[in-house]
Order: C-alpha cells, then sequence, then structure tokens
C-alpha cells in the first residue's frame, strides 16, 4: 500500500477520499476487516454487502486484484497524450486542464490500472466475493462513459481546498518539446476544403446555426455548415484566460485574407504567462503557400517555426480567413481548433490556451468596410454527450495599437504580393466591390483602422498598394 502511496502525489489524500465512498452504514472495521478474511466478511458473515461505492482501493490491493507498484496508475482524458501517475482524487483536476468548465468526474471510470479501468476491477471483485449478491441500482460505467462525482464527495473536496488545484502534477513526456517542435505539433492547419484556385469560394450564403441545434454528430452534416459562437456569459462561465492582440497582427492577416478569393490560413506567434493568465498575440506569420501543397507546406512551417524560435516567441494560435462569408467557424474549423488546442496543452506544461482567428474581409454583411476578425476558442462537449460537436466560445480580447509598423511586416506583405502575383484566385483590386468603391478601397479602408500610431510609413504602404495594382 506504501508503494502505491509512494507513487502517485498526493496519494494519501487520494486514499482518504477513497475511505469517504463508504456506505454510510458500514464502519471501518466491517469495510477493512484484516487481511485473509476478506471473503468470508464480504460474504456478509455480518450482514455487510458492499456496493460499488464501498469498494475501495485498499479493498482491491487487499484481496489481489490489484498489486501496488509504481505507475501504474495512469489518466486518460479526451486524447491529450498526457499521462498521470495518480488515483482517482486527480480525475476532476486532469480534466480540468482539457476542459475549465469541467465541475466534477468519477475517476473509477477513468482511472486505470495497468490500462484497464478501475471499474472494471469492482466488478470483477463483486463477481468474485459476492456473486449471489443483489444487482447494484448504478450500473458499471461502459467504455467511454463518465459517472458524475456525488454532490456530497464535490462539497468535501471544496471544502479541502483539493477542487481548486490550479496545476496538475504531471508525469512529463521524454523529451521537452522546444519551440520549433511546438510549432510542427500545430501543423496542417491547411486542412480545409478549398476547392481549386480561381473558385470563389462562399458565394453561396451559408446560414449560420446555433449550436443548441446541432446535437449529436452526424456524418450526413456539411462540415461547412456554420455555427454562432457562444459567450461565456450566456453559459454562467467565466473566460479561463485573458487575451491580447497586437495591432500589427490583425493589420497583416487582414492584408493577407484581402488578396486572395480563396482561404488563407496563417500562424499566430506569442507568449502565455501563466501567473497572469494572459496570452500575448505579436505576431502573425502567413503561410505562403498553396493550401493542400503538402510538399511546399513543410518548408513554408519549418521557416515559421525557425522564425518563432529565432524571436523567442510561442506558437499560440492560428487564422484562415472566410473571403466571402460571415466570420464564424464552421463544423470543420471547430474540430480543427479543437485538435490544436489539445496538440498545444500537449507539452507537459500544464494548460496553454490556443486561439483561433477568423478573418470575413469581404462579407457584404459587415457593418462598413472594415473586416470582422472574430476569435474563438472550442470548449469540449459536456461529458454526458461526449459525441457532440465542440462549443465554439466567443473569446473577448484586448486590442494593442502598436507605436509604429515593423520591418518584418512591411516584408511579410510585400512577399505576400510576390507570392499571389499572376494568381487566377487573385482579387481584381481595380474592380469595384461596391457602387462607389473598388476592392483596393476596400482593402485601404479595412487596414486604416489597425495601422499604427507613427503614420510615417504610409508612404511604405501606398508602394504596397500600387504594386498590388499592377499585379492584378
Amino acid at each position: 500500500m506504501a508503494a502505491l502511496a509512494a507513487a502517485s502525489p498526493g496519494g494519501d489524500e487520494c486514499l482518504e477520499e477513497d475511505e469517504d465512498e463508504l456506505e454510510p452504514g458500514l464502519d471501518e472495521a466491517e469495510a477493512e476487516p484484516e487481511a485473509g478474511s476478506g471473503a468470508k466478511a464480504a460474504g456478509g458473515s455480518r450482514g455487510a454487502v458492499l456496493t460499488r461505492r464501498g469498494i475501495t482501493l485498499r479493498v482491491l490491493l487487499r484481496d489481489g486484484l490489484l498489486e501496488p507498484a509504481r505507475g501504474v496508475l495512469s489518466i486518460y482524458y479526451l486524447e491529450t497524450g498526457q499521462v498521470f501517475n495518480s488515483p482517482s482524487a486527480w480525475a476532476t483536476h486532469c480534466k480540468r486542464l482539457v476542459n475549465p468548465a469541467k465541475k466534477s468526474g468519477c475517476g473509477w471510470a477513468s482511472v486505470r490500472y495497468k490500462g484497464q479501468k478501475l471499474d472494471q476491477y469492482k466488478a470483477a471483485w463483486l463477481r468474485k466475493h459476492q456473486p449471489n449478491a443483489p444487482p447494484a441500482e448504478e450500473s458499471l460505467a461502459s467504455e467511454g462513459e463518465e459517472e458524475e462525482m456525488p454532490e456530497e464527495e464535490e462539497e468535501e473536496a471544496t471544502r479541502e481546498g483539493r477542487a481548486s488545484v490550479p496545476e496538475l502534477v504531471a508525469a512529463k513526456k521524454p523529451e521537452e518539446r522546444s519551440k520549433k517542435q511546438q510549432c510542427k505539433s500545430l501543423a496542417e492547419p491547411a486542412g480545409m476544403d478549398h476547392g481549386p484556385p480561381g473558385k470563389r469560394l462562399e458565394s453561396k450564403p451559408r446560414v449560420p446555426v446555433r449550436y443548441c441545434t446541432l446535437g449529436t454528430r452526424d456524418s450526413a452534416r456539411n462540415p461547412q455548415t456554420l455555427v454562432e459562437v457562444t459567450s461565456f456569459a450566456a453559459i454562467n462561465k467565466f473566460q479561463p484566460f485573458n487575451v491580447a492582440i497586437s495591432s500589427n497582427v490583425l493589420l497583416l492577416l487582414d492584408f493577407h485574407s484581402h488578396l486572395t478569393r480563396s482561404e488563407v490560413v496563417g500562424y499566430l506567434g506569442g507568449r502565455w504567462d501563466t501567473n497572469t493568465q494572459l496570452l500575448t498575440v505579436l505576431r502573425a506569420f502567413p503561410c505562403r503557400t498553396r493550401l493542400g501543397d503538402a510538399e511546399a507546406a513543410g518548408a513554408v512551417e519549418e521557416e515559421i517555426c525557425q522564425s518563432l524560435f529565432l524571436r523567442g516567441l510561442s506558437l499560440v494560435g492560428w487564422y484562415h480567413s472566410h473571403p466571402f462569408g460571415p466570420a464564424l467557424p464552421s463544423l470543420h474549423d471547430i474540430d480543427a481548433q479543437m485538435d490544436y488546442q489539445l496538440k498545444l496543452q500537449g507539452s507537459g506544461n500544464g494548460f496553454q490556451p490556443c486561439l483561433a482567428l477568423i478573418c470575413g474581409p469581404y462579407y457584404h454583411g459587415n457593418p462598413g468596410v472594415e473586416s470582422k476578425i472574430a476569435p474563438f476558442w472550442v470548449m469540449p462537449p459536456p461529458e454526458q454527450r461526449p459525441n457532440d460537436y465542440g462549443i465554439p466560445m466567443d473569446v473577448e480580447v484586448a486590442y494593442i495599437q502598436d507605436g509604429f509598423l515593423t520591418n518584418d511586416v512591411l516584408q511579410e506583405m510585400t512577399l505576400l504580393v510576390e507570392f499571389y502575383k499572376g494568381a487566377p484566385d487573385l482579387v481584381k483590386f481595380q474592380e469595384l466591390w461596391s457602387q462607389d468603391q473598388t476592392y483596393l478601397d476596400k482593402l485601404k479602408g479595412s487596414l486604416a483602422s489597425r495601422t499604427p500610431k507613427d503614420q510615417s510609413f504610409t508612404h511604405i504602404l501606398e508602394q504596397i498598394y500600387s504594386l498590388l495594382k499592377l499585379s492584378s
């Protein structure tokens, strides 16, 4: 028993919680008879019949279904790839790293002993020691299902301070990933269905649906279905992190999104402060590649990773465009974002948010000429409905106006113009976007709201605009 406790941070505390699971009518003498008398006592010599909730780790260890050893307990939640050496009391804390809205969870249905759920050992114990006992009212958790922690246990955990642990003691991966490795873990953001170059995407209006109307996943549902975002206030939750975005980030990704009738994609670089829970987005890194061109994408991603590393930045998110549609996530975007969130926080360093931005440059439903740039984050579906889609959450951000336009941004803009030069899906900037404005007027008007305080760069932007007119 000591070996098991030593192998798990907070092991004694976890065993105490398991002992609290005993039925009110059983005292410890009844529940924990001396070794060697387990079958007789459990068989009911004193009329004591254990229920599933009455079976503790101590009972399973005593009767030989579990053997104490180091590293035999682990927990897997939403396939994050993280492994935690700890018993059931840590289950809720583990899950909160993936789902901050998670209130409770049954460790017996989540924690595994040598790869098998502890609940299955409970079932084996009941079959062995109480074969004639009447079936319990509560059913054993089946594969993939979760049982909620009873309210009295959750309240007790809260009183003891266990429910508010901000960080989990997790087993680190064999190797610590560098910033370059972290960048590669968020590869392939261009996995969307973009169609051939030159095809005007989203020409047909797509009517967004409310999340509550989606229900269970349906393979027949169009993955490009747009979904309205939900505010944290609407579900009585607090946003689990704060976000600040540089105006140069918005300017560059807005410029990138205006250039082509096809969707574009890029990375976001910045810093995550665990003390203040502030995610600061400082740089946008456009992917200068045709979506679906895997060979070119690898080289571009390597270049971006190197740039992040040299600037001391971390990968903190991604962006993409909906050229002629609203800046709302599609079902595909929601799944992709959920996947990226899990990849970013799978480094063993605890919770780190991953931000997604969608830019809708030419959507006529936008007020005025300014592009709508919408940040969102995905909350996992309720555990009682694991086959539902993730919940797209609206993220409140603070926008910081930069003092000047950096050379990096100007160089990226120039490289983008050169990359899309002569492309069949390049926007023809001299054509009319509205009755009295060309596409170039539209672009200038949108970028005007994102320019730095220092206006001395204006003539450089005009040179870039001239290049655009020539290239299109």
